[in-house]
């Protein structure tokens, strides 16, 4: 943000800010619940859907928290860290698609997709 940024354009990039964090804390939540769900010894495939779960879920808790706190990280540091969970996101949501009882999950993560996309958008 630069000096010359208005007061409304502040606003809406701490609205955009916020609701991103909530995308990667609700898609952090469906991944944690969509692995847990999935049987450790099964296929390679089910190993896969849990991996994927997991890293996805922990992505977003760090951009989640990346957003929430004032850590010093610059605009490029903010940038680079929702192009990782936008990435992650939609390579997730990917893998859930072809697993049934997994839509929940994948719509998640795509809302979250879009909520990192849609905050990266704010940083020009």
């Amino acid at each position: 943000m630069t000096q010359t940024t208005s007061q409304q354009e502040l606003f809406q990039f701490l609205e955009d800010r916020f609701a991103c964090a909530q995308a990667c804390t609700e898609c952090a939540r469906a991944c944690a619940l969509r692995a847990s769900l999935v049987d450790p010894d099964g296929t390679e495939e089910q190993e896969l859907v849990r991996r994927k779960g997991i890293m996805c879920a922990e992505v977003c808790d760090a951009t989640c928290r990346v957003l929430s706190e004032q850590n010093g990280l610059d605009e490029h540091g903010i940038r680079v860290q929702l192009e990782w969970c936008r990435s992650v996101c939609l390579e997730c949501a990917q893998i859930f698609d072809r697993h049934p009882g997994a839509e929940d999950s994948a719509k998640a993560c795509r809302e979250c997709a879009r909520a990192c996309s849609d905050f990266i958008a704010t940083l020009a």
